[in-house]
């Protein structure tokens, strides 16, 4: 056993954010833990590692057993390089193989300096010894997999998003007995989340995680703890078969909830007809009705809908026409030409640092281009959803903050909404709309804003990474909004859920900057650039076919050669370390799917849609497991 853990309280000043938790965690189990913003998922983690204390409650953990732990906002020493900050531990082999990148940087600077030179010898044995230079190469692969390639490069260099990433790595190279991840898929593109997901499947220690990506809570999740209103829920099974399992708690609350109304509208017939508590049996009566009359019941049934009007949009949206960006003489966006069109729901990929940001910028009249033109319509007016909140005075209430931009909003139905109505289907009940924006969590400010921004009825909106630190349910929500939303949505994501619940196209960043079009959401993107991608090989093995035949023929008449062993080409090489992630993120496509046909048995229509779904994903999978093989042969030839 890992870790027990027994009634475990915390409260935040009066509010309680969870209280009697139970739960044990063995070596193997990964847990995602789930629940709207504000009901203590980070706190609960920072608990387990010890940072902040708890309450009340036990948290008993295994003889000798190591914690690590992934915070959101790790703070580095700017002057270390990457791997001396990913070597930073307390057990012997990270000690050596720290002291190892020191002394090696500083005889770098003193190439002269035996002494540096004897203690790199010393060094190199006691890592020898301590079999770790197998970690230092998992290391250098994992940082590779983040997209930091440089690890001699200083942390002052490094971006934001990089430093991100250079934290979970960090996380994922200390060996543990425990993990815990806070957020670990923010300021990750798709195909490195597919990769993480494969990564983590595998990992033989303990995980608890707290992360809004379902495919990724579907793929790794094989327990949920859900936080909800104080209260705690353990679920057996990943994100999909915990809906399933909440469903079915709540029809049973919902019951069991009905029986008691029932059994206080009896009581109270009872009472009223004027009986008195002469006898101990009649008191005993009167006191169950009393403490069956108290119990506190967390039962909502109700459906949140959140399609605004927005503002009247004319026949120009926004026209695009040869579009290009450039810094430093770098093409961030070539030629890039659209008009956009009043539903339009458009989703923008790729790899972090393409300038998916910076096209949404341009989109919205903040950025010039360095060439070609950019046409936004008279009537268009932008709700721009970008990833850092504009400041907020945290002086003022939420309610306050809203009311700054309206007072009422109008639905698409034509009902009115008070901003305080509106307020509460966006989570923000009565009390937390008059607690100073200072003491809301990150998430909830997340929220606040996005509200905001709704609220000024926008009729074209722009959101940049909108799932980042918004909770499952916040999700849910924007959704509804946007599939009953008049107007245009642009939006840049990495949540591939999120793009294929909601994208009617998306436009992919390609390596010289233009932008290729594809219709559907990101599976579909995905599936075309397989087949094209199979296409390709089969011609190059076909073309290889007929040089080896050629070759053949000829060698009959000229002196035997020895055939140079194949290696990996650039392009296979590349190819070669992102495959697994691909076969992985396929293999986890197939498992939902089979999964939804589970759950559509006894419907006809879609079970026909999913099973050749499923047929796909099937052959694409084989395909990909066959190029591996051959992938991987071509690796050992080149070592």
């Amino acid at each position: 056993m890992i870790l027990t853990i027994e009634n475990l309280c915390k409260t935040y000043g009066e509010k309680v954010l969870f209280e009697n938790v139970n739960f044990s965690l063995s070596s193997g189990d990964k847990i995602g833990i789930v629940g709207v913003n504000g009901t203590g998922k980070s706190t609960f983690i920072k608990v387990i590692a010890g940072l902040i204390p708890q309450d009340s409650g036990n948290i008993i953990a295994g003889k000798n057993i190591k914690i690590e732990y992934l915070s959101q906002d790790k703070i580095f020493n700017p002057e270390n390089t990457i791997l001396m900050e990913v070597f930073q531990g307390n057990q012997p082999i990270m000690q050596a193989l720290y002291d190892y990148e020191i002394t090696l940087a500083q005889s770098q600077k003193n190439p002269h300096d035996h002494k540096l030179q004897e203690k790199i010898i010393k060094l190199t044995s006691k890592i020898d010894e301590l079999n770790g230079w197998q970690l230092e190469s998992d290391a250098k692969t994992i940082l590779t997999k983040l997209g930091i390639m440089d690890f001699s490069a200083q942390i002052k260099t490094l971006s934001g998003g990089q430093q991100k990433r250079l934290a979970l790595a960090t996380a994922l190279i200390q060996p543990c007995d425990l993990l815990l991840l806070d957020e670990p898929t923010n300021h990750l593109d798709s195909e490195t989340i597919a990769w993480l997901e494969e990564y983590l499947q595998k990992l033989k220690c303990a995980l608890i995680m707290v992360t809004h990506d379902r495919y990724f809570l579907d793929s790794v999740a094989t327990k949920i703890l859900e936080l909800d209103k104080g209260k705690s829920y353990v679920y057996t099974g990943n994100y999909t078969q915990f809906l399933e399992l909440k469903t079915a708690r709540e029809e049973r609350e919902e019951a069991s909830e009905q029986k008691r109304q029932n059994f206080l509208r009896n009581e109270l017939k009872w009472i009223r007809r004027g009986a008195q508590a002469r006898s101990t049996k009649q008191r005993a009566r009167i006191q169950r009705f009393e403490e069956v009359k108290n119990q506190k019941v967390n039962i909502d049934n109700s459906k949140i809908e959140m399609g605004l009007a927005g503002s009247r949009l004319g026949r120009t949206v926004i026209e695009l026409e040869n579009v290009n960006y450039t810094v430093d003489n770098k093409t961030i966006i070539k030629d890039f030409t659209y008009t956009v069109l009043r539903n339009d729901r458009i989703g923008i990929l790729g790899p972090n640092g393409s300038g998916k940001t910076t096209l949404l910028n341009i989109i919205a009249g903040i950025l010039p281009p360095t060439t070609g033109n950019v046409n936004i319509g008279q009537t268009v007016k932008i709700g721009y959803f970008a990833q850092k909140n504009i400041d907020m005075d945290e002086r003022l209430r939420p309610i306050e903050y809203i009311k700054e931009v309206a007072h009422h909003i109008t639905l698409a139905d034509g009902t009115q909404l008070s901003a305080s109505q509106l307020m509460e289907r966006f989570l923000f009940p009565g009390t937390l709309q008059w607690t100073p924006i200072s003491k809301l969590s990150g998430g909830e400010k997340r929220r606040l804003f996005l509200l905001r921004v709704l609220m000024s009825s926008p009729n074209v909106l722009l959101l940049d990474e909108p799932t980042n630190d918004l909770d499952l349910q916040t999700m849910s929500i924007l959704e509804e909004f946007i599939d009953n939303f008049n107007g245009a949505i642009i939006f840049v994501s990495h949540d591939r859920f999120f793009i294929d619940r909601l994208a009617d196209k998306v436009f992919v960043y390609q390596q010289d900057g233009s932008l290729r079009q594809y219709p559907g959401g990101y599976s579909y993107y995905k599936g075309i650039e397989e087949k094209e991608l199979a296409t390709l090989e089969k011609g190059k093995n076909t073309e290889t076919k007929n040089t080896i035949s050629d070759t053949e023929k000829t060698s009959k008449n000229t002196t035997i050669k020895t055939e140079p062993v194949k290696k990996l080409s650039f392009k296979e090489q590349k190819e070669y370390a992102e495959i697994e992630a691909i076969i992985a993120e396929t293999e986890g496509k197939l498992k939902v799917v089979q999964l939804q046909m589970n759950q559509n048995a006894s419907d006809y229509g879609k079970l026909n849609e999913l099973t050749k779904e499923e047929t796909a994903l099937q052959e694409k999978l084989d395909y990909l497991m066959e190029r591996w093989a051959y992938l991987e042969e071509l690796a050992e030839n080149s070592k």
